[in-house]
């Protein structure tokens, strides 16, 4: 099957293409720096050519609110039209647990903005929600740490292996469209700050970290709201498994 996966060159397009060639796809990697541009549409009927199906798991660069969502506006409305074009039967977007319940950030804003566009859109579809990467919390870390200090919300959520994510959507591109799938998940819920503090000792790098809810994230993200709803679909690896490959 003929394949196309948009932001092929990410971490985790990366590995979904990985994960398509695996089982004998013909895989199309859409990124700008292969020459295909979804911000202005440039190269994509000519990716598109045969493909039977896409994987959007395109990101945004650093931008406000109302920047990261013309992104994924333009950038999502062009590949749905050059689908379109091109008679693709299967639309699959990597989206994130929770997105609908949290208003305040902007890259949740953004995505929400990609779910419209795709459940109105032209091609049949699938929307992936998935978790937090096992990586996302030394992260956000990285994005406040000053002078030796760094601010982190006591969130909760049940952080997953790219890998695993991969995994997922290259089953379900294969696959017939199936609307809004479950929540794609780890195996155990943990807290942020932990992750961060744990990852950073595994890596060897020593920062102050202070739980707060006046930086990143905000109070709207406490409790359960990260966490999955029913049915979850429970990916096998664990975040132990996954930081014991960070020493």
């Amino acid at each position: 099957m003929r394949i196309a996966v948009a932001g092929a060159t990410g971490n985790i397009g990366t590995l979904t293409v990985a994960a398509l060639e695996r089982g004998g796809h013909d895989v199309v990697r859409i990124s700008r720096s292969l020459g295909v541009d979804l911000s202005t549409g440039e190269g994509l009927d000519d990716a598109l050519t045969g493909v039977e199906a896409v994987v959007d798991v395109t990101n945004s660069p650093p931008a406000d609110r109302a920047g990261t969502i013309a992104f994924f506006g333009t950038a999502t409305g062009n590949l749905l039209a050059a689908e379109a074009r091109a008679g693709v039967r299967h639309h699959v977007l990597l989206s994130i647990v929770g997105v609908d319940r949290v208003e305040g950030t902007a890259h949740y804003a953004g995505k929400r903005e990609q779910e419209r566009l795709v459940t109105a859109g032209p091609v049949p579809w699938t929307i992936v929600p998935a978790a937090q990467f096992h990586d996302f919390a030394a992260m956000v870390a990285s994005w406040t740490e000053r002078d030796g200090v760094a601010m982190v919300a006591p969130l909760l959520m049940q952080p997953i292996a790219p890998a695993d994510v991969a995994d997922v959507l290259a089953e379900i591109a294969a696959g017939e469209p199936r609307g809004r799938y479950v929540d794609v998940v780890g195996p155990e819920p943990q807290d942020m700050v932990d992750m961060a503090r744990r990852t950073n000792d595994a890596r060897g790098h020593t920062v102050r970290l202070v739980p707060t809810w006046s930086a990143i994230f905000g109070t709207e993200m406490a409790g359960n709201v990260m966490l999955a709803g029913e049915n979850a679909r429970i990916a096998p690896t664990t975040f132990d498994e996954w930081l014991a490959g960070q020493r």
